[in-house]
């Protein structure tokens, strides 16, 4: 066994036992191996353990490990990030296995969002696809590739909820919604670790950030978060308990506080809640330098805040180095213990254990795995994915999809750009081999027949202040210095000789993500004056909007006669923006973050709860919850998505107005394809509970399918619903079901409903 012959005798038995028993088959068997390997470990190797460092470039922060290798000879490192390909990682693996006392292998992570080197949509857009086997192949695809480049472990999936679009990590996001949230989370889980940890094509995930980091005061990140317990139960809490359920192996905690607590130092959130209410056996990893920053939250100097994150719950510091530098002192003072640091690094060692890591350190490190890295296979799934992740928000007129023919001009700041395709948090992507442009692939996809002329028309902004923040990671925004008149100029010449005008508009890859939140949501000046000029020369005018986030359109709502946003796609995002373009593919995406009509509308998401003075329709009424200068609604609810087809919904049906105890009901309606082209549709169920001991939210989504019809095709649509879809957490903090009146609607987005009303006893 290769492990052995790089290990000294000290640990020669103990990889016998494994190598004979099998690492990840019996739960006892790895508590005798970590048993026994812990009573040799000092103080200092069991600190040195929950120290994660960075290798590579810092991502996500200032910090950068220093002296990284010394650190690892010293017994210092339990693991590292940021560091990729078998060779590097086998050469510090190396540096573990061959110079420490007990050859404790590392383990390697990395931030892999939304895949590696086949770069699937940012995950709001993923969400979109509303295809759960669709998203759960996007993580097996990337944990495929990464631990065939030398990785075991990802910072992935982020399931916070988030309702507030000025916030820029919005984008990680799955959107507004518990229900949905909660499903794709567990499937990310599923995809990444699949059914052995031990095989080396899987690997960890770890969900984050727990927990509310989504729910940050005035969309401004890393800021300070509020709310009652019962919003947290029902509201924001789901999506990681559903993870922890799908089994995920680690949980990061977020930069916010909870109760005046900042996470990382959260005893109930990391004691309490997730591992006594939970029962979650894994281990919990703080964010970048988390426990460093809470000294600027106020709660003490970095051995204080140290000594309370390792009270709190945390097993592993990542980057900040608090733990390495102060626990052991902590430790002789009595301000922490040793059964406290025992914990820490027993769940790390366990982490290691499941990955098959002691049995093989180098089980990662294949060389002759590349060819499993950005495949023609996995290039295609990426491009069906981000296809089906788009959103057609206005199609007026019929103007999509495209003819195969004339001329099509293709302007707007984004019309050019490549690397923006992959979109934030795509640090893996291969840049090598960046996503075609909109405007090269139009050109592919039409094929001879059509006559594509480009013109760029206007900046992303003007604002060099701007640009220069939006730039840090290196994606410019490809700035053209002429004159602002000169570019429009430019795009009305193109335009003149063409049939339709197809404006790439909207925002760069880092206009989105971490630290990159915004107050004005609208596009920037410089492309309004563009699109004015545009709609001015009586063309019809396509808008693809790139974007992180739900943005203000109500202008471009009413100026465009058609709107597709298409996100960031990824690796192969252009491609199959002009797939749905010309309708190669229909598009099926659906919303699933609200987009506002303005910005004061924010935070708005559907299932909001009543008021004592609701509003009745839409029409301004003194004294009752509403706007002077704006509608309550939405410009675009969630669940919305327009198709080249249309459905019409017949009446909801249920088996039974008033089931009781655990029965269960189905509710029925009847889908048709009333138009020309066969079509998918996510049919989307919503239940409100009328009246309760609480009060409820106007409806929640509890359910959803895809169905595909052909013209003129009919499907009747089926929804199984029991106690269980009726439960939520009371003032109390009890998980039941309350009888009474409820009603259930059926619908393409969470408001075109049809509905019937029920009652349900006990």
């Amino acid at each position: 066994m290769h492990a052995i012959r790089k290990t000294g005798s000290l640990f020669l038995v103990l990889l016998l036992f494994i190598s004979a028993t099998g690492q990840t088959s019996d739960p006892a068997k790895m508590k005798t191996f970590i048993d026994a390997l812990m009573k040799k470990m000092t103080v200092d190797e069991k600190i040195g353990q929950l120290n994660l460092v960075v290798g590579g470039e810092a991502t996500t922060g200032s910090s950068v490990s220093q002296d990284v290798d010394n650190k690892i000879r010293n017994s210092n490192v339990g693991g590292i990030f940021s560091i990729t390909t078998p060779a590097r990682i086998r050469k510090t693996q190396e540096i573990a296995v061959n110079n420490t006392r007990l050859k404790i292998p590392l383990i390697f992570g990395m931030d892999i969002i939304h895949g590696y080197k086949t770069a699937f949509p940012i995950p709001l857009g993923l969400s979109c696809s509303w295809d759960l086997k669709l998203i759960e192949q996007s993580a097996r695809i990337a944990a495929q590739e990464a631990s065939a480049d030398g990785l075991c472990w990802t910072f992935s999936p982020m399931v916070d909820i988030s309702r507030d679009p000025r916030w820029g990590r919005i984008a990680e996001s799955s959107g507004e919604d518990p229900y949905l949230g909660s499903a794709i989370a567990k499937a990310m889980v599923k995809g990444y670790q699949g059914t052995n940890l031990a095989a080396n094509n899987t690997i960890l995930a770890c969900v984050k950030h727990f927990a509310l980091y989504g729910a940050g005061e005035a969309g401004r990140d890393y800021n300070t978060v509020d709310m009652s317990r019962v919003r947290m139960y029902n509201e924001y809490l789901p999506p990681y308990k559903a993870a922890i359920d799908a089994g995920v192996g680690t949980v990061m905690t977020s930069f916010n506080e909870i109760d005046g607590i900042p996470a990382s130092a959260n005893k109930w959130l990391l004691t309490d809640l997730l591992r006594r209410q939970w029962g979650f056996k894994g281990m919990v990893v703080t964010d970048y330098t988390s426990v460093n920053e809470m000294i600027d939250h106020g709660l003490g100097d970095l051995k204080t805040v140290s000594a309370l994150s390792l009270k709190a719950g945390v097993d592993m510091d990542m980057v900040g180095e608090g733990f390495l530098k102060t626990l052991k002192q902590s430790l002789s003072e009595g301000k922490v213990t040793m059964a406290e640091i025992d914990r820490a690094c027993r769940n790390i060692l366990e982490a290691k254990y499941k990955l098959g890591l002691f049995d093989d350190p180098y089980r990662y490190c294949d060389e002759n795995r590349k060819n499993e890295i950005f495949t023609e296979a996995n290039r295609k799934q990426a491009r069906l994915t981000a296809a089906k992740s788009y959103v057609l928000l206005k199609n007026q007129g019929d103007i999509l999809p495209l003819q195969k023919k004339g001329t099509i001009a293709v302007v707007g700041p984004l019309a050019n750009s490549r690397e923006n395709i992959l979109g934030t948090w795509a640090v893996t992507a291969d840049y090598s081999n960046p996503p075609k442009s909109l405007r090269e692939s139009l050109a592919e996809v039409a094929g001879s027949g059509v006559n594509i002329v480009y013109a760029k028309g206007a900046n992303v902004s003007e604002d060099s202040a701007l640009e220069a923040r939006v730039s840090v990671f290196g994606k410019k925004m490809e700035r053209d210095n002429r004159p602002a008149a000169e570019l429009i100029d430019e795009a009305l010449k193109a335009a003149a000789g063409a049939d339709v005008i197809v404006a790439a508009m909207g925002e760069t890859a880092e206009m989105t993500g971490e630290s990159s939140s915004r107050s004005e949501l609208t596009l920037p000046a410089s492309q309004q004056a563009l699109l004015d000029a545009l709609m001015k020369t009586g063309k019809p005018v396509v808008m693809v909007l790139f974007t992180g986030r739900p943005l203000v359109l109500s202008k471009e709502d009413k100026q465009l006669p058609a709107i597709l946003n298409v996100w960031f796609g990824g690796s192969e995002g252009g491609l199959a923006i002009a797939d749905v373009l010309f309708g190669d593919i229909n598009p099926s995406g659906k919303l699933t973050t609200t987009f506002p009509r303005n910005v004061g509308q924010i935070p708005i998401y559907y299932s909001h709860k009543n008021t004592g003075r609701p509003l009745a329709g839409n029409e301004f009424q003194k004294f009752r919850s509403n706007y002077l200068d704006v509608s309550n609604e939405p410009l675009y609810p969630f669940g919305y998505g327009l198709s080249y087809t249309t459905f019409s919904y017949g009446e909801v049906s249920v088996s039974n107005k008033s089931p009781k105890g655990a029965q269960k009901l189905t509710a029925t309606v009847t889908v048709t394809n009333t138009g020309k082209r066969a079509g998918d549709e996510v049919v989307q169920l919503y239940i409100r509970d009328v009246v309760g001991t609480n009060t409820r939210p106007l409806k929640e989504l509890k359910g959803f399918t895809t169905i595909s019809l052909k013209p003129g095709e009919s499907k009747q649509v089926n929804f199984t619903i029991s106690p269980d879809d009726l439960k939520f957490y009371n003032h109390e903090l009890k998980y039941d079901w309350e009888p009474g009146a409820f009603t259930i609607f059926i619908g393409p987005n969470s408001r075109d409903l049809k509905s019937t009303d029920i009652n349900w006893s006990k």
